[in-house]
């Protein structure tokens, strides 16, 4: 009897001690959120003025209405959290299983598809992919008569094809197929070589749409339920899927996409025909899901999508220091892999350390997410010393608004932009030097950093006014590159 109350007793008191550890970890970790929340900085500090921010009031300045964050250390999701209105006409709120337009951060992991068969035999990263399509094919021509269209190529933006990106369809325009869509026939230009290649780097879209299409005919499967079955069941990853448009059993889930106003896009969001390259709705979890099995892989476990040694191979630097898939940089010894990622109305960035079990994504809801997303990664970097984000601090100077009228008037753009002149007027308003960017109707706030040099304080462009060569009127440069000559 005694032996058995001892047994009961010791069994509650390791019942009880287990439950104190891990409400003392969750209360560190909710304190750790709440440091991260209320440290956001801006790109540019002012001496002397240094601000700290929190993140709802961030969210508000930059007329973003959504954010997701997850963040990973030591290989597993310490924290996920979202913030404000996935949708504003119902209120409905962001949280961790939001579903968010990925944009091309559907890149990296639809690469795992095409790494997959090349492990398998069933492709080859150095062939011409011609052989592997069926029907269509990229049509050849003068740059395709030395070197041909690679699965590396495609997978590292150096096949020399076009297409940098992809505008969407709004829900009630016509939805293509594939080959429309690589043929010109939808809201873009065809996809074609129009460079040797091999040769450089040249970021393109359509070159993983082309992808897309070898997956689908290697595996006689559309890319969602390939990707759905071969890659994001067995990441685990339960929340996301490449359907476009999106099936109605997700619309509940899913956030709506917000432009630079912060106003709800038409229809609540674009639909991508273009899987590979933009067409993943997906969570922070889930990426992280995703990073932390790459990690994985390295470390040497089994059983993973891929083998560590295509994993190896996706992260050997290629042209630009981009993998098959990912972005890769060095921070000292560190390799990271990454990707950002941007469709109308959703902004989004991924960041993992290969070696270290770290990583962080932020998704957002909104065309001004870059911004935001910027600041993020300021207080994340700094909390966690990832180094991988900082920012600057300048030292203003008093100019009287009679020094500031010298600048004022219209100044054209030394080089044509699509053909036509691109023209800014410079104003001094209430003792402020503003910047009028006239062809995007946008209005910059000038601080001066001296007589003749001047910073926006919220995306740290810096503007200097030189005398011209006879000493009349100034010449605006904009980031000490782009020249903009006074018009009289």
């Amino acid at each position: 009897m005694k032996l058995l109350m001892r047994k009961t007793i010791l069994a509650q008191f390791i019942i009880f001690s287990c439950t104190a550890i891990y409400f003392s970890a969750q209360a560190q970790i909710k304190q750790e959120v709440k440091m991260i929340e209320n440290s956001l900085e801006p790109r540019v500090q002012v001496k002397g003025k240094l601000k700290k921010y929190n993140i709802l009031d961030r969210m508000k300045f930059h007329k973003v209405p959504g954010v997701s964050i997850a963040v990973v250390r030591g290989g597993k999701i310490r924290w996920a959290k979202g913030y404000g209105i996935a949708n504003t006409k119902t209120g409905k709120k962001v949280n961790a299983n939001t579903l968010f337009q990925a944009g091309s951060i559907s890149k990296p992991l639809a690469a795992l598809a095409a790494l997959k068969l090349v492990q398998e035999g069933k492709l080859s990263l150095d062939e011409n992919v011609n052989q592997y399509l069926k029907g269509w094919k990229i049509p050849e021509n003068k740059f395709t008569k030395n070197k041909k269209v690679t699965l590396r190529g495609l997978l590292t933006h150096s096949a020399g094809l076009t297409v940098h990106g992809f505008p969407g369809y709004a829900q009630n325009d016509r939805f293509p197929d594939i080959v429309t869509v690589l043929d010109g026939k939808g809201n873009t230009p065809p996809v074609r070589v129009n460079m040797e290649p091999g040769t450089r780097f040249s970021y393109s879209g359509g070159g993983y749409t082309i992808m897309e299409k070898v997956v689908e005919d290697i595996t006689g499967m559309p890319l969602e339920k390939y990707m759905a079955r071969c890659i994001l069941n067995p990441l685990g990853m339960t929340n996301s899927t490449y359907a476009q448009p999106l099936p109605k059993k997700y619309h509940e889930q899913a956030s709506a996409a917000y432009d630079r106003e912060g106003k709800i896009i038409k229809g609540l969001w674009h639909n991508y025909p273009e899987q590979a390259a933009a067409g993943l709705w997906t969570t922070p979890t889930d990426l992280a899901k995703y990073c932390i099995a790459i990690q994985n892989i390295l470390k040497g476990k089994k059983g993973g999508v891929l083998s560590q040694n295509m994993v190896k191979q996706m992260l050997k630097k290629h042209k630009n220091e981009w993998g098959l898939g990912p972005s890769l940089h060095w921070k000292g010894d560190s390799l990271i892999f990454e990707h950002g990622g941007k469709n109308e109305g959703f902004t989004n960035d991924m960041l993992a350390f290969a070696h270290r079990g770290d990583a962080f994504i932020v998704m957002t809801s909104g065309d001004n997410g870059g911004r935001l997303i910027r600041e993020i990664r300021i207080a994340l970097s700094r909390y966690y010393g990832w180094g991988v984000q900082s920012n600057k601090t300048v030292e203003l100077v008093k100019l009287n608004e009679n020094q500031l009228q010298g600048y004022v008037g219209k100044y054209k753009f030394s080089r044509k932009v699509r053909g036509k002149d691109y023209v800014i007027k410079i104003k001094v308003e209430k003792g402020q030097l503003l910047f009028y960017d006239l062809p995007i109707k946008k209005i910059l706030p000038l601080e001066p950093l001296s007589k003749t040099g001047f910073i926006d304080l919220n995306n740290g462009n810096q503007l200097t006014f030189k005398k011209t060569a006879n000493g009349s009127d100034y010449t605006l440069y904009l980031n000490k590159k782009y020249r903009f000559d006074k018009v009289k």
